[in-house]
């Protein structure tokens, strides 16, 4: 028990550590620097970086370990990895999630049911989200697979006015799709 609950602890660490190395972690022998106040300090070695952070009462971080030399910044490293956080929060807010809506359709679907499915599309597209129509063949109707492709150019054209066609009908298996997507 004592073991396991060791182990979910180190878990807890590694999952909240990050990809910074500070002060004693930058093993590399140069790295550029950049000041407290933004300005170019040069490329030295490490140990006077360290140095020159230690004087001025913040820390060496390393900001950019893939560059030739690495590129290490004097900063308080509390302060430098809350403004982090919350770039990246404010990045997660500024994106949009598109979901795929699904609408099920069978080659045999009358004019009323097939309007009620473009009805529920249109609000989906209203809403940024994209559409995937699914035709589904079940027994004999496999037979006519390309006879029922009419279906879905209808449905795609009765939405034009809102919607293009993200990806042209495909069939797969027993099925034939289309995807549609918001017109900009």
């Amino acid at each position: 028990m004592l073991f396991a609950r060791f182990f979910f602890c180190a878990w807890e660490v590694s999952k909240i550590s990050n990809d910074y190395f500070i002060n004693d972690q930058i093993r590399d022998r140069e790295v550029r620097v950049i000041g407290a106040d933004g300005e170019q300090l040069g490329v030295m070695p490490s140990s006077e970086a360290l140095r020159l952070a230690e004087e001025a009462e913040l820390d060496l971080v390393k900001i950019a370990p893939n560059a030739t030399p690495p590129v290490c910044k004097i900063v308080d490293y509390g302060k430098f990895r809350y403004e982090q956080i919350r770039k990246e929060k404010d990045a997660k807010k500024k994106q949009k999630i598109v979901e795929i809506k699904e609408i099920r359709i069978s080659p045999n679907i009358d004019k009323n049911d097939l309007n009620t499915k473009m009805s529920a599309a249109r609000k989906f597209l209203a809403k940024g989200n994209r559409v995937k129509v699914t035709l589904r063949f079940r027994g004999r109707e496999m037979a006519h697979m390309q006879d029922s492709k009419y279906i879905l150019d209808d449905f795609a054209t009765a939405l034009s006015d809102v919607a293009v066609v993200d990806k042209a009908p495909k069939v797969e298996g027993r099925t034939m799709t289309i995807t549609l997507a918001e017109k900009k």
